[in-house]
């Protein structure tokens, strides 16, 4: 569990001016205080757990995470069969000078870039600087140790050697964890100069490597992708908050992608999520972000994704499996969560996006497939049956829901624009009228009174506010916008954003999936509701980022404890692209934004958004009332126009 403290300020960290987030500890009730974070690599993932007490004494919990090494597991265990070692003190060498061991347990500051560093107050004049990252392309995570002597003295240390193997017999054969240092046994530490030295966490199957890894070749390459990150999709707006959330959440919905037998996936996290694929994270939201940020890996991991739904079409009329899990290998299936309109609304996005004829054509049968199966399984009343949505069964859903039902029209879109794209006019007509059918039976079915706000039902029964009601508007549906947003921005909201219910009557703690929040607030400052939209993203924002548990949007509570699943990050981006330049694309080559600013957001440049290979560059100022837009394809300038607020702006490229 996290924890923490009644604070006076709910902020524990400041921005730095090197794009990273710094805990000062020295701060005034800044401590007791813990958190967690997660960071990962194509073979290794890790949930670091510390703890600051009333001493300001850290303590310190490793959980990695190996994904390949499946352990032998039965029943439901075996979808969440991964080799994990947790490491304490107990992995910690030993330092000494002058025969006593030099402890280092307090600290002044952590700080967090995609890596996080602890910086230790000085023992006999010697400060301890560890910072933990993983390796982006090998099973090791690694802990760089650095010895920096602040005297006037040369200090003669003795560093103790740390070497543990563990082993298990594993799915895939024999399985040696190793934990080891590679610190000399003794140095002379001269005056104002420093010692490095690193603690490895490894794992091996049967013969490979144990030891022998180089820090600077894992560090390098982890610069390497965050330096990538942060040249590609550059947020910069009059907020610095919204602009640094942007940037961490692009590292972790980008660095969680592993190795599997399915090629490069990408996947959720959080302890229990790896080498596997979902309808809603992968096909819904991380896939269609990849694109946008012209990142090489996670539109491959994207491709693989929807890949193997195609490979798994259903030959008769059941419902598609809504993930496949452990390398491919255990797929779930048989029960209908929407997951057809999910893929649908998601792989006709992400194949907008990339602008590759050769691809789209592949996976269109996919989405020819999906929009058929939800067509074929409509009511009397025109709206599409599933068994549950994405939130399993964990609350109410009826038979038809407003999520599927949501997901279908904008999949309906999508995929007229995409069908005339790649030459199948008579589908895009076909499909644009039953979107505009699919509209209107989400109006007469779903359209209520609730709360005494004119919003939707979530299903023909509902009587409490939902979570994704804010789903049509998200949609471009917007009959209902100004009293959804109420419902959403106001009876909802609360200090962690949208509750998945409003329920007064209930005794149990208040839920909410940070998935919900990110598309509500999408959908509020699409419907143009700008002004109440900015207030609740900032709050949000200073939250997330600044807050009690950062740095990155979080999966649910209670459940998981707020785990930072990677495709809630896709999804923050998302909001500030679809959201706040309410970006809509309806042909490979043009697009179109509605741009929005006001005096608490006068600034918004967004830079080398990418269309398949196209860089996009936008530039907006509010300039009185008018907003100053100007629009760039590879650095050159094609519009420089003075807007109105809400107006739309369309390029063809």
């Amino acid at each position: 569990m996290l924890k923490t403290q009644a604070q006076k300020n709910d902020n524990y960290w400041d921005i730095s001016s090197s794009k990273s987030i710094v805990w000062n500890v020295n701060k005034t009730d800044s401590y007791p205080h813990g958190d967690n974070i997660e960071m990962s690599g194509k073979k290794v993932s890790a949930i670091i757990y510390y703890d600051v007490n009333e001493d300001k004494e850290l303590s310190l919990k490793r959980e990695i995470i190996y994904p390949q090494l499946r352990t032998i597991e039965e029943d439901w265990r075996k979808y969440r069969a991964y080799y994990k070692k947790i490491y304490a003190d107990e992995s910690e060498p030993t330092v000494t000078a002058g025969g006593s061991n030099l402890v280092f347990k307090k600290v002044d500051s952590v700080e967090i870039n995609g890596k996080i560093t602890f910086y230790h107050t000085p023992v006999q004049e010697i400060i301890l600087k560890r910072t933990l990252f993983p390796s982006m392309n090998q099973r090791v995570f690694v802990e760089n140790w650095e010895l920096v002597n602040t005297s006037d003295t040369t200090k003669e240390l003795q560093i103790g050697k740390t070497d543990t193997l563990d082993q298990l017999r594993g799915y895939k054969g024999n399985y040696t964890s190793h934990v080891y240092n590679d610190a000399d046994s003794a140095i002379n530490l001269l005056p104002h100069s420093s010692y490095n030295f690193t603690l490895y966490f490894s794992a091996a199957i049967d013969q490979e490597p144990i030891k022998g890894f180089k820090y600077k070749e894992i560090e390098k390459e982890r610069n390497q992708f965050l330096k990538k990150i942060e040249e590609n999709l550059v947020l910069e707006t009059s907020n610095p908050v919204i602009d640094q959330l942007f940037y961490f959440s692009k590292i972790r919905a980008s660095e969680s992608i592993f190795e599997s037998e399915m090629g490069l996936v990408h996947s959720p996290g959080g302890g229990n999520y790896y080498i596997g694929i979902w309808a809603n994270d992968q096909a819904e939201y991380s896939g269609p972000f990849f694109p946008f940020l012209g990142y090489e890996t996670g539109i491959e991991a994207a491709k693989n994704a929807y890949l193997m739904f195609l490979k798994n079409i259903p030959e008769d009329s059941s419902p598609i499996c809504y993930s496949f899990e452990i390398d491919g290998e255990l797929p779930s299936c048989g029960k209908d969560r929407g997951d057809a309109a999910m893929i649908a609304y998601g792989a006709s996005q992400f194949l907008l996006r990339s602008a590759d004829k050769k691809f789209a054509k592949k996976i269109w049968p996919l989405i020819e497939w999906s929009l058929n199966y939800c067509h074929n399984n409509r009511n009397k009343e025109g709206v599409v049956l599933s068994e549950t949505d994405e939130m399993e069964g964990r609350i109410s859903t009826g038979e038809a829901n407003l999520s599927t039902n949501s997901l279908y029209y904008g999949g309906l879109l999508n995929a007229s624009y995409l069908a005339k794209e790649l030459g199948f006019q008579e589908l895009s007509a076909q499909y644009s009228k039953r979107s505009f059918e699919m509209a209107h039976a989400i109006e007469e079915y779903f359209g209520d009174n609730i709360e005494g706000l004119n919003t939707y039902r979530y299903f023909k029964g509902n009587t409490h506010l939902r979570h994704w009601i804010c789903l049509p508007l998200v949609m471009g549906i917007e009959k209902r916008a100004e009293e959804t947003a109420n419902a959403l921005l106001e009876k909802l909201w609360t200090a962690n954003g949208v509750l998945v219910e409003l329920d007064p009557s209930s005794t149990k703690p208040e839920v909410f999936w940070d998935r919900g929040t990110l598309y509500a607030l999408r959908g509020t400052f699409k419907a143009e509701l700008f002004d109440q939209s900015l207030h609740k993203l900032v709050d949000y924002s200073n939250k997330r980022l600044l807050g009690d548990h950062v740095p990155y949007p979080i999966e649910a509570f209670p459940e998981n404890n707020m785990k930072h699943l990677s495709a809630e990050s896709a999804l923050y981006c998302r909001l500030i692209i679809e959201g706040i330049l309410s970006f809509e694309q309806t042909e490979f080559n043009s697009f179109s934004i509605t741009p929005q600013l006001n005096d608490d957001l006068s600034r918004l440049s967004l830079k080398n958004l990418y269309i398949g290979e196209k860089a996009i560059s936008i530039d907006l100022e509010l300039i009185e009332d008018k907003i100053d837009t100007k629009i760039y394809l590879n650095g050159v300038e094609l519009i420089n126009k003075r807007v109105k607020s809400g107006e739309e702006v369309t390029l063809k490229i």
